[in-house]
């Protein structure tokens, strides 16, 4: 039996935090690329540390004077990204830290297993697991730790940026400890943030000055009380942050990404990989999934795993896990998903509309919960797939 009164933490991590300097630059050689051929290949990983940022992987499109032209414009993607983040350390700054581009054209082995031939389909670009979750707590049916983590850190990213609050840093981490009664979330036994600052002077307490506020506006009303614990910048100034405080790494951060530890995780990172990428593509199709099935009023949790292999089109395996939340029996979810949505590689990225320069805005504050944009960007956050999933019961 679930329990229903406990404590769950969550934590999210700023867009200026080392691995996610790393993630966005990484989307951003993969929306620069997109943007050139939908169908281009791309698998890149970024390494950053002081006064260094380091570009790996594989790259691929059908006209090699393009791909030639693209790899001249990595540098400037780059030093772009980090600029926009915030970045003019004297250890790291986007005009000064040096570049290296180690991007090379994709294996033939592995695109002959994902492309489509004569005789098959177009296969899974990995073997592997995906899931998707989904939970009635929030608006955005997402878990509530994870779900105000990232908003708090949002807030203060907006505020730093438009001059409000010039003393923040672009380096944070949140940490939220929210208590649960009888199964719901209803406040916070505890608050943790520590962000960079750049006056020196700044004590701990002049920090919690400028962060409470914004805190608290993210945080529905009640859930601070007397009780709460606050530790803001607990070890005391915060004033060397991003990859000149501590090295950064593309896909370090999958935890945060997803569901901040409230539901499973398959183990492959998103960014720097094109929608070919099971390990991207179809955790976002399950997320829609079960988003859809809980928005259908199915189930008021709903937990999704879809399996691959390398070249093969259709899934191994669906399943559902409705946390005994459910309405109607769990195999028969199952059969309506495959119904309503073509879980081939091709299927997913044709439903969700991923072949989209879409992705560097994804790179911080979490791939799921957010509101789906006009141009196509988190379309696997719609719930249009809810009637559908009914009908087919």
């Amino acid at each position: 039996m679930a329990r229903s009164n406990y404590l769950f933490t969550s934590e999210s991590v700023s867009e200026g935090h080392p691995d996610k300097v790393c993630d966005r630059i990484s989307d951003a050689v993969l929306d620069a690329l997109i943007a050139e051929e939908p169908e281009a290949r791309v698998a890149a990983e970024t390494f950053a540390t002081t006064d260094r940022v380091v570009i790996g992987g594989e790259v691929g499109l059908s006209d090699q004077d393009k791909l030639k032209e693209y790899m001249g414009r990595i540098d400037a993607i780059a030093r772009e990204c980090i600029r926009d983040i915030g970045y003019e350390q004297d250890k790291f700054h986007h005009e000064t830290v040096e570049i290296t581009n180690l991007l090379h054209e994709q294996s033939a082995h592995i695109a002959q297993g994902v492309d489509a031939a004569e005789n098959k389909d177009e296969g899974a670009g990995d073997q592997g697991i995906m899931f998707g979750f989904a939970v009635n707590e929030t608006p955005e049916l997402m878990p509530a730790p994870i779900c105000y983590a990232h908003a708090i850190l949002r807030r203060l990213a907006e505020v730093r940026k438009s001059g409000a609050e010039p003393a923040l840093g672009p380096d944070a981490k949140s940490q939220l400890s929210v208590r649960y009664v009888d199964g719901a979330p209803v406040g916070v036994s505890s608050i943790v943030l520590s962000t960079q600052h750049l006056d020196e002077s700044l004590t701990s307490a002049d920090v919690r000055a400028i962060v409470e506020p914004y805190i608290r506006e993210e945080l529905p009303d009640g859930w601070i009380d007397a009780e709460t614990v606050w530790h803001v910048n607990p070890t005391g100034k915060f004033v060397i942050g991003g990859p000149d405080g501590d090295a950064g790494l593309t896909g370090r951060k999958i935890i945060v990404d997803t569901y901040g530890g409230a539901a499973p995780h398959g183990g492959g990172a998103f960014s720097g990989k094109d929608p070919t990428k099971v390990d991207r593509s179809a955790a976002y199709a399950a997320r829609y999934l079960a988003k859809n099935v809980v928005a259908a009023g199915l189930a008021h949790k709903c937990t999704i795993q879809l399996s691959y292999a390398i070249g093969v089109a259709q899934p191994l395996s669906i399943y559902c896990d409705t946390h005994q939340t459910g309405e109607v029996n769990e195999a028969e979810i199952e059969k309506a998903l495959r119904q309503v949505m073509d879980l081939t590689p091709r299927g997913i990225r044709t439903h969700l509309s991923l072949n989209k320069p879409i992705y560097q805005r994804t790179a911080a504050y979490g791939h799921f919960g957010r509101a789906p944009d006009a141009d196509g960007g988190f379309s696997w956050e719609r719930t249009d797939l809810a009637e559908a999933i009914k009908a087919a019961l």
